[in-house]
Protein backbone atom coordinates (compact mmCIF):
# COMPACT_ATOMS: atom_id res chain seq x y z
CA UNK A 1 0.00 0.00 0.00
CA UNK A 2 2.88 2.31 0.78
CA UNK A 3 4.17 1.66 -2.75
CA UNK A 4 0.82 3.05 -3.98
CA UNK A 5 1.38 5.88 -2.53
CA UNK A 6 4.50 6.47 -3.33
CA UNK A 7 3.63 5.96 -7.13
CA UNK A 8 0.73 8.22 -6.49
CA UNK A 9 2.26 11.36 -4.91
CA UNK A 10 5.69 11.57 -6.98
CA UNK A 11 4.70 9.46 -10.36
CA UNK A 12 6.11 12.08 -12.50
CA UNK A 13 9.76 11.75 -10.58
CA UNK A 14 9.52 8.03 -10.49
CA UNK A 15 8.95 7.98 -14.71
CA UNK A 16 11.94 10.16 -15.00
CA UNK A 17 14.26 7.73 -12.63
CA UNK A 18 13.11 5.05 -14.22
CA UNK A 19 13.69 6.94 -17.93
CA UNK A 20 17.30 8.03 -16.88
CA UNK A 21 17.97 4.42 -15.36
CA UNK A 22 16.52 2.93 -18.90
CA UNK A 23 18.98 5.30 -20.88
CA UNK A 24 21.81 4.67 -18.66
CA UNK A 25 21.84 0.96 -18.94
CA UNK A 26 21.11 1.26 -22.46
CA UNK A 27 24.28 3.41 -23.15
CA UNK A 28 26.25 1.12 -20.65
CA UNK A 29 25.46 -1.91 -22.66
CA UNK A 30 25.96 -0.47 -26.31
CA UNK A 31 29.44 0.95 -25.25
CA UNK A 32 29.64 -2.28 -23.98
CA UNK A 33 28.73 -4.54 -26.84
CA UNK A 34 30.50 -1.66 -29.04
CA UNK A 35 33.92 -2.65 -26.87
CA UNK A 36 33.34 -6.07 -26.94
CA UNK A 37 33.37 -6.18 -30.82
CA UNK A 38 35.94 -3.25 -31.28
CA UNK A 39 38.23 -6.01 -28.97
CA UNK A 40 36.81 -9.29 -30.56
CA UNK A 41 37.98 -7.04 -34.20
CA UNK A 42 41.91 -6.53 -32.43
CA UNK A 43 42.21 -9.90 -31.09
CA UNK A 44 41.20 -11.25 -34.33
CA UNK A 45 43.96 -8.40 -36.27
CA UNK A 46 46.64 -9.35 -33.78
CA UNK A 47 45.88 -13.24 -34.79
CA UNK A 48 46.19 -12.28 -38.31
CA UNK A 49 49.51 -10.13 -37.22
CA UNK A 50 50.86 -12.85 -35.62
CA UNK A 51 49.95 -15.71 -38.19
CA UNK A 52 51.79 -13.16 -41.13
CA UNK A 53 54.52 -13.27 -39.07
CA UNK A 54 54.30 -16.80 -38.73
CA UNK A 55 54.54 -17.03 -42.15
CA UNK A 56 57.32 -15.11 -42.82
CA UNK A 57 59.14 -17.05 -39.90
CA UNK A 58 57.57 -20.86 -41.87
CA UNK A 59 58.93 -19.61 -45.28
CA UNK A 60 62.57 -18.69 -43.46
CA UNK A 61 62.66 -22.24 -41.93
CA UNK A 62 61.29 -24.33 -45.18
CA UNK A 63 64.45 -22.36 -46.68
CA UNK A 64 66.71 -23.18 -44.15
CA UNK A 65 66.00 -26.77 -43.67
CA UNK A 66 66.09 -26.72 -47.92
CA UNK A 67 69.61 -25.36 -47.47
CA UNK A 68 70.87 -27.62 -44.53
CA UNK A 69 69.43 -30.52 -46.36
CA UNK A 70 71.08 -29.64 -49.96
CA UNK A 71 74.40 -29.04 -48.01
CA UNK A 72 74.33 -32.48 -46.00
CA UNK A 73 72.04 -34.46 -47.84
CA UNK A 74 70.80 -35.63 -44.95
CA UNK A 75 66.93 -36.89 -43.77
CA UNK A 76 66.69 -34.75 -40.62
CA UNK A 77 66.96 -32.05 -42.16
CA UNK A 78 63.34 -32.58 -44.50
CA UNK A 79 61.39 -32.80 -41.17
CA UNK A 80 61.64 -28.82 -40.08
CA UNK A 81 61.16 -28.26 -44.26
CA UNK A 82 57.83 -30.29 -44.23
CA UNK A 83 56.58 -28.67 -40.82
CA UNK A 84 57.01 -25.28 -42.24
CA UNK A 85 55.23 -26.39 -45.34
CA UNK A 86 52.38 -28.04 -42.66
CA UNK A 87 52.45 -24.09 -40.62
CA UNK A 88 52.39 -21.84 -43.95
CA UNK A 89 49.37 -24.06 -45.09
CA UNK A 90 47.47 -22.99 -41.67
CA UNK A 91 48.79 -19.57 -41.62
CA UNK A 92 47.19 -18.92 -45.19
CA UNK A 93 44.06 -20.57 -44.04
CA UNK A 94 43.93 -18.44 -40.92
CA UNK A 95 44.22 -15.49 -43.07
CA UNK A 96 42.11 -16.13 -45.77
CA UNK A 97 39.15 -16.57 -43.05
CA UNK A 98 40.60 -13.46 -41.56
CA UNK A 99 40.57 -11.74 -45.03
CA UNK A 100 37.07 -12.55 -46.05
CA UNK A 101 35.29 -9.88 -46.74
CA UNK A 102 38.24 -7.17 -46.68
CA UNK A 103 39.11 -6.66 -50.68
CA UNK A 104 42.17 -4.73 -50.33
CA UNK A 105 44.36 -7.29 -47.78
CA UNK A 106 42.94 -10.12 -50.00
CA UNK A 107 44.53 -8.88 -52.81
CA UNK A 108 47.78 -8.81 -50.42
CA UNK A 109 47.00 -12.37 -49.58
CA UNK A 110 47.06 -13.58 -53.04
CA UNK A 111 50.19 -11.77 -53.92
CA UNK A 112 51.24 -13.08 -50.82
CA UNK A 113 50.66 -16.90 -51.51
CA UNK A 114 51.80 -16.17 -54.80
CA UNK A 115 55.00 -15.62 -54.20
CA UNK A 116 55.33 -18.16 -51.49
CA UNK A 117 54.41 -21.01 -53.42
CA UNK A 118 56.72 -19.73 -56.30
CA UNK A 119 59.52 -19.87 -53.55
CA UNK A 120 58.15 -23.06 -52.45
CA UNK A 121 58.48 -24.43 -55.81
CA UNK A 122 62.15 -23.41 -55.97
CA UNK A 123 63.11 -25.06 -52.69
CA UNK A 124 61.35 -28.10 -54.06
CA UNK A 125 63.06 -27.92 -57.53
CA UNK A 126 66.46 -28.06 -56.02
CA UNK A 127 65.63 -30.78 -53.66
CA UNK A 128 64.12 -33.17 -56.58
CA UNK A 129 67.46 -32.15 -58.92
CA UNK A 130 69.73 -33.42 -55.94
CA UNK A 131 67.35 -36.87 -55.92
CA UNK A 132 67.96 -37.20 -59.32
CA UNK A 133 71.45 -36.94 -59.48
CA UNK A 134 71.84 -33.43 -60.73
CA UNK A 135 73.80 -31.44 -57.95
CA UNK A 136 75.31 -28.98 -60.12
CA UNK A 137 72.29 -28.13 -61.78
CA UNK A 138 70.53 -27.61 -58.41
CA UNK A 139 73.27 -26.02 -57.12
CA UNK A 140 73.29 -23.52 -59.66
CA UNK A 141 69.68 -22.21 -59.32
CA UNK A 142 70.10 -21.83 -55.69
CA UNK A 143 73.10 -19.91 -56.43
CA UNK A 144 71.19 -17.44 -58.51
CA UNK A 145 69.48 -14.26 -57.01
CA UNK A 146 66.09 -15.71 -57.49
CA UNK A 147 65.69 -16.93 -54.27
CA UNK A 148 66.51 -14.08 -52.67
CA UNK A 149 64.28 -12.02 -54.87
CA UNK A 150 61.33 -14.50 -53.61
CA UNK A 151 62.23 -13.96 -50.42
CA UNK A 152 62.78 -10.04 -50.50
CA UNK A 153 59.42 -9.63 -52.22
CA UNK A 154 57.48 -12.16 -49.78
CA UNK A 155 59.09 -9.86 -46.33
CA UNK A 156 57.72 -6.57 -48.50
CA UNK A 157 54.61 -8.26 -49.56
CA UNK A 158 54.36 -9.39 -45.02
CA UNK A 159 55.63 -6.28 -44.68
CA UNK A 160 53.07 -3.94 -46.10
CA UNK A 161 50.25 -6.50 -45.02
CA UNK A 162 51.61 -5.79 -41.44
CA UNK A 163 51.15 -2.28 -42.20
CA UNK A 164 47.77 -2.75 -43.20
CA UNK A 165 46.98 -5.05 -40.22
CA UNK A 166 48.67 -2.03 -37.91
CA UNK A 167 46.52 1.04 -39.13
CA UNK A 168 43.41 -1.02 -39.05
CA UNK A 169 44.49 -2.04 -35.26
CA UNK A 170 45.14 1.77 -34.84
CA UNK A 171 42.01 2.53 -36.06
CA UNK A 172 40.22 -0.30 -34.13
CA UNK A 173 42.30 1.27 -30.89
CA UNK A 174 40.50 4.56 -32.06
CA UNK A 175 37.00 3.10 -32.39
CA UNK A 176 37.50 1.57 -28.90
CA UNK A 177 38.53 4.64 -27.16
CA UNK A 178 35.72 6.71 -28.79
CA UNK A 179 33.33 4.19 -27.77
CA UNK A 180 34.91 4.03 -23.60
CA UNK A 181 34.50 8.29 -24.15
CA UNK A 182 31.11 8.06 -25.71
CA UNK A 183 30.09 5.61 -22.65
CA UNK A 184 31.72 7.90 -20.02
CA UNK A 185 30.54 11.09 -21.67
CA UNK A 186 26.77 9.73 -21.53
CA UNK A 187 26.74 8.28 -18.39
CA UNK A 188 28.49 11.42 -16.94
CA UNK A 189 25.79 13.56 -18.61
CA UNK A 190 23.04 11.36 -17.62
CA UNK A 191 24.52 11.48 -13.86
CA UNK A 192 24.77 15.26 -13.88
CA UNK A 193 21.16 15.24 -15.49
CA UNK A 194 19.74 12.91 -12.43
CA UNK A 195 21.79 15.12 -9.73
CA UNK A 196 20.34 18.02 -11.56
CA UNK A 197 16.71 16.57 -11.61
CA UNK A 198 17.18 15.06 -8.36
CA UNK A 199 17.99 18.73 -7.24
CA UNK A 200 15.00 20.00 -8.23
CA UNK A 201 13.02 17.25 -6.99
CA UNK A 202 14.35 17.71 -3.76
CA UNK A 203 13.38 22.10 -4.26
CA UNK A 204 9.98 21.16 -4.89
CA UNK A 205 9.55 18.85 -2.34
CA UNK A 206 10.73 21.47 0.08
CA UNK A 207 8.67 23.70 -1.34
CA UNK A 208 5.71 21.75 -0.81
CA UNK A 209 6.76 20.82 2.42
CA UNK A 210 7.38 24.26 3.57
CA UNK A 211 3.56 24.95 2.50
CA UNK A 212 2.33 21.91 4.36
CA UNK A 213 4.03 23.00 7.29
CA UNK A 214 2.63 26.67 6.95
CA UNK A 215 -0.66 24.79 6.06
CA UNK A 216 -0.16 22.88 9.01
CA UNK A 217 0.69 25.79 11.16
CA UNK A 218 -2.41 27.19 10.07
CA UNK A 219 -4.66 24.64 10.94
CA UNK A 220 -2.84 24.35 13.98
CA UNK A 221 -3.88 27.81 14.78
CA UNK A 222 -7.14 27.42 13.73
CA UNK A 223 -8.02 24.78 15.78
CA UNK A 224 -6.74 26.74 18.57
CA UNK A 225 -8.35 29.02 17.96
CA UNK A 226 -11.66 26.59 16.99
CA UNK A 227 -10.95 25.27 20.72
CA UNK A 228 -10.57 28.61 22.67
CA UNK A 229 -13.90 29.31 20.79
CA UNK A 230 -15.71 26.09 21.92
CA UNK A 231 -14.36 26.62 25.85
CA UNK A 232 -15.31 30.03 25.72
CA UNK A 233 -18.77 29.13 24.06
CA UNK A 234 -18.58 26.09 26.63
CA UNK A 235 -18.16 28.79 29.59
CA UNK A 236 -20.86 30.87 28.29
CA UNK A 237 -23.19 27.79 27.92
CA UNK A 238 -22.48 26.89 31.27
CA UNK A 239 -23.27 30.85 33.05
CA UNK A 240 -26.34 31.14 30.83
CA UNK A 241 -27.58 27.43 32.11
CA UNK A 242 -26.50 28.62 35.78
CA UNK A 243 -28.58 32.11 35.19
CA UNK A 244 -31.30 30.48 33.67
CA UNK A 245 -31.42 27.59 36.32
CA UNK A 246 -31.48 30.52 39.05
CA UNK A 247 -33.92 32.21 37.46
CA UNK A 248 -36.28 29.34 37.21
CA UNK A 249 -35.74 28.49 40.74
CA UNK A 250 -36.43 32.12 41.88
CA UNK A 251 -39.46 32.28 39.63
CA UNK A 252 -40.43 28.94 40.96
CA UNK A 253 -39.59 30.13 44.77
CA UNK A 254 -42.12 33.97 43.82
CA UNK A 255 -44.62 31.38 42.52
CA UNK A 256 -44.54 29.07 45.29
CA UNK A 257 -44.63 31.94 47.61
CA UNK A 258 -47.59 33.27 46.07
CA UNK A 259 -49.48 30.51 45.77
CA UNK A 260 -48.67 30.20 49.59
CA UNK A 261 -49.76 33.66 50.23
CA UNK A 262 -52.35 34.23 47.74
CA UNK A 263 -54.33 31.09 46.88
CA UNK A 264 -53.72 29.47 50.63
CA UNK A 265 -55.19 32.29 51.54
CA UNK A 266 -58.12 32.44 49.27
CA UNK A 267 -58.82 28.36 50.43
CA UNK A 268 -58.04 28.57 53.97
CA UNK A 269 -60.75 31.59 54.35
CA UNK A 270 -63.36 29.53 52.49
CA UNK A 271 -62.84 26.52 54.33
CA UNK A 272 -62.73 28.69 57.24
CA UNK A 273 -66.19 30.04 56.41
CA UNK A 274 -67.25 26.87 55.81
CA UNK A 275 -66.64 25.98 58.82
CA UNK A 276 -69.07 29.07 60.52
CA UNK A 277 -71.51 28.27 57.80
CA UNK A 278 -72.32 24.86 59.17
CA UNK A 279 -73.46 25.29 62.85
CA UNK A 280 -76.10 27.30 61.16
CA UNK A 281 -77.40 24.71 58.97
CA UNK A 282 -78.15 22.20 61.54
CA UNK A 283 -81.51 22.31 60.45
CA UNK A 284 -81.07 22.96 56.71
CA UNK A 285 -82.64 20.00 54.82
CA UNK A 286 -79.89 16.98 54.34
CA UNK A 287 -79.08 17.79 50.68
CA UNK A 288 -77.71 21.48 51.98
CA UNK A 289 -75.33 19.59 54.38
CA UNK A 290 -74.62 17.17 52.07
CA UNK A 291 -72.92 20.19 49.76
CA UNK A 292 -71.67 21.89 52.62
CA UNK A 293 -69.29 18.57 53.29
CA UNK A 294 -68.53 18.32 49.54
CA UNK A 295 -67.37 21.77 49.35
CA UNK A 296 -65.53 21.39 52.57
CA UNK A 297 -63.92 18.02 50.60
CA UNK A 298 -63.32 20.00 47.96
CA UNK A 299 -61.09 22.81 49.64
CA UNK A 300 -59.22 20.38 51.41
CA UNK A 301 -58.46 18.86 48.44
CA UNK A 302 -57.33 22.19 46.60
CA UNK A 303 -55.28 23.18 49.85
CA UNK A 304 -53.55 19.31 49.63
CA UNK A 305 -52.90 20.17 45.86
CA UNK A 306 -52.05 23.65 46.37
CA UNK A 307 -49.80 22.48 48.94
CA UNK A 308 -48.44 19.53 46.35
CA UNK A 309 -47.73 22.18 43.51
CA UNK A 310 -45.82 23.97 46.01
CA UNK A 311 -43.47 21.39 47.10
CA UNK A 312 -42.28 20.91 43.72
CA UNK A 313 -42.02 24.39 43.02
CA UNK A 314 -39.88 24.56 45.87
CA UNK A 315 -39.10 22.31 48.55
CA UNK A 316 -39.87 23.73 51.76
CA UNK A 317 -38.68 20.84 53.86
CA UNK A 318 -35.12 21.63 52.00
CA UNK A 319 -34.76 25.09 53.75
CA UNK A 320 -36.40 23.83 57.01
CA UNK A 321 -35.46 20.11 57.14
CA UNK A 322 -31.98 20.27 55.01
CA UNK A 323 -30.70 18.36 52.16
CA UNK A 324 -30.46 14.65 54.04
CA UNK A 325 -34.55 14.80 55.20
CA UNK A 326 -35.86 16.38 52.15
CA UNK A 327 -34.32 13.33 49.68
CA UNK A 328 -36.22 10.59 52.45
CA UNK A 329 -38.73 12.49 51.68
CA UNK A 330 -39.15 12.34 48.36
CA UNK A 331 -37.52 8.61 48.01
CA UNK A 332 -40.45 8.14 50.49
CA UNK A 333 -42.99 9.69 48.37
CA UNK A 334 -41.14 8.33 44.94
CA UNK A 335 -42.18 4.44 46.65
CA UNK A 336 -45.92 5.02 47.29
CA UNK A 337 -46.81 6.58 44.04
CA UNK A 338 -44.70 4.39 41.72
CA UNK A 339 -44.58 1.08 44.13
CA UNK A 340 -40.96 0.49 42.98
CA UNK A 341 -38.89 -0.55 46.25
CA UNK A 342 -36.49 2.96 47.06
CA UNK A 343 -33.26 1.54 48.89
CA UNK A 344 -31.11 4.87 50.82
CA UNK A 345 -27.77 5.22 51.78
CA UNK A 346 -28.04 8.91 52.86
CA UNK A 347 -25.24 10.83 55.14
CA UNK A 348 -25.30 14.02 56.08
CA UNK A 349 -23.61 16.45 53.66
CA UNK A 350 -22.42 20.52 54.00
CA UNK A 351 -22.96 22.11 50.02
CA UNK A 352 -24.15 25.35 49.37
CA UNK A 353 -27.87 25.91 49.19
CA UNK A 354 -27.49 26.08 45.35
CA UNK A 355 -25.54 22.80 45.22
CA UNK A 356 -28.31 21.50 47.49
CA UNK A 357 -30.76 22.23 45.68
CA UNK A 358 -28.88 20.86 41.97
CA UNK A 359 -28.51 17.82 44.14
CA UNK A 360 -32.61 17.62 44.79
CA UNK A 361 -33.66 18.38 41.26
CA UNK A 362 -30.72 15.89 39.91
CA UNK A 363 -32.65 12.68 42.08
CA UNK A 364 -35.98 14.20 41.06
CA UNK A 365 -35.30 14.09 37.63
CA UNK A 366 -33.63 10.81 38.04
CA UNK A 367 -36.23 9.34 39.41
CA UNK A 368 -39.13 10.80 36.79
CA UNK A 369 -36.85 8.99 33.89
CA UNK A 370 -37.14 5.96 36.40
CA UNK A 371 -40.81 5.98 36.26
CA UNK A 372 -41.00 6.98 32.59
CA UNK A 373 -38.53 4.48 31.31
CA UNK A 374 -36.68 2.33 33.14
CA UNK A 375 -39.61 -0.47 34.40
CA UNK A 376 -36.96 -0.97 37.42
CA UNK A 377 -38.18 -2.66 40.34
CA UNK A 378 -35.51 -1.33 43.09
CA UNK A 379 -33.56 2.17 43.29
CA UNK A 380 -30.53 3.21 45.25
CA UNK A 381 -29.88 6.18 46.60
CA UNK A 382 -26.74 7.23 48.16
CA UNK A 383 -25.21 10.59 49.66
CA UNK A 384 -22.08 10.45 51.08
CA UNK A 385 -18.84 12.95 51.46
CA UNK A 386 -15.34 11.84 50.46
CA UNK A 387 -12.27 14.14 51.19
CA UNK A 388 -13.22 17.65 49.81
CA UNK A 389 -16.65 16.35 47.33
CA UNK A 390 -19.59 15.15 48.06
CA UNK A 391 -20.96 12.37 45.68
CA UNK A 392 -24.52 11.15 45.10
CA UNK A 393 -26.03 8.49 43.07
CA UNK A 394 -29.18 6.91 41.95
CA UNK A 395 -29.16 3.37 40.82
CA UNK A 396 -31.83 1.18 39.12
CA UNK A 397 -32.35 -2.04 38.00
CA UNK A 398 -34.56 -1.13 34.74
CA UNK A 399 -34.34 -1.42 31.01
CA UNK A 400 -31.24 0.54 31.10
CA UNK A 401 -30.35 2.48 27.51
CA UNK A 402 -26.87 3.43 24.88
CA UNK A 403 -25.50 5.46 26.69
CA UNK A 404 -23.33 6.79 23.64
CA UNK A 405 -26.11 7.25 21.50
CA UNK A 406 -28.27 10.51 20.94
CA UNK A 407 -32.10 10.17 21.48
CA UNK A 408 -34.65 13.07 21.90
CA UNK A 409 -34.94 11.39 25.76
CA UNK A 410 -31.40 12.75 26.59
CA UNK A 411 -32.14 16.08 26.97
CA UNK A 412 -32.60 15.84 30.55
CA UNK A 413 -29.73 14.11 31.30
CA UNK A 414 -27.79 17.18 29.38
CA UNK A 415 -29.82 19.58 31.24
CA UNK A 416 -28.50 17.55 34.57
CA UNK A 417 -24.71 17.53 33.30
CA UNK A 418 -24.68 21.42 33.12
CA UNK A 419 -26.58 22.40 36.21
CA UNK A 420 -23.89 20.32 38.18
CA UNK A 421 -20.93 21.68 35.91
CA UNK A 422 -22.47 25.13 36.90
CA UNK A 423 -21.51 24.31 40.42
CA UNK A 424 -17.75 22.86 39.94
CA UNK A 425 -18.91 19.44 39.75
CA UNK A 426 -19.36 16.03 37.31
CA UNK A 427 -21.72 14.00 36.63
CA UNK A 428 -21.02 10.29 34.90
CA UNK A 429 -23.73 8.48 33.30
CA UNK A 430 -23.64 4.68 32.87
CA UNK A 431 -25.45 2.41 31.17
CA UNK A 432 -26.22 -0.87 29.56
CA UNK A 433 -29.39 -1.64 28.01
CA UNK A 434 -31.23 -4.51 29.75
CA UNK A 435 -28.57 -3.86 33.05
CA UNK A 436 -30.06 -0.72 34.24
CA UNK A 437 -28.50 2.76 34.57
CA UNK A 438 -26.38 4.57 37.15
CA UNK A 439 -25.99 8.40 37.73
CA UNK A 440 -23.45 10.01 39.53
CA UNK A 441 -22.66 13.69 40.40
CA UNK A 442 -19.29 14.77 42.16
CA UNK A 443 -19.76 18.18 43.63
CA UNK A 444 -17.21 20.48 46.24
CA UNK A 445 -17.68 20.72 49.27
CA UNK A 446 -19.26 24.14 50.57
CA UNK A 447 -15.98 26.60 51.42
CA UNK A 448 -17.27 27.23 54.70
CA UNK A 449 -17.66 23.65 55.27
CA UNK A 450 -13.95 23.40 55.52
CA UNK A 451 -13.06 26.51 57.27
CA UNK A 452 -15.37 25.22 59.99
CA UNK A 453 -13.60 21.94 59.85
CA UNK A 454 -10.11 23.84 60.22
Amino acid sequence: MSWLLLLKHHRLAIVLACAAGITMVSISEASYWQSEATLSDLRDMSVARAQIEELTRSVVDAEAGQRGYLLTRRDEYLEPYKQALGRIDVSFQALDAHFKNQPEPQDMVRRLRGLTDTKLSELALTMRLLDEGKPQTSNAIMLTDIGKEKMDAIRAVSAELLSYQARSFAAGSVSLKKTLLLGRTGVAVLSALSLLALYFYLRQSQRLKNQEDALQDAILGERDRLEREVLQRTLELRELTHHLQTAREDERQRLARNLHDELGSLLTSAKLDAARIKPRLVDAAPETQALLAHLVTTLNSGIALGRSIIEDLRPSALSNLGLLATLEILSRDYAERSGTAVHCALEAVQLKPSAELVVYRLVQEAMTNITKYAKARNVWVELATSADQVSVSVRDDGVGFDATAKTNSAYGLVGMRFRVEAEGGSLQIRSTPGKGAHLRATLPRSVAVASVAA
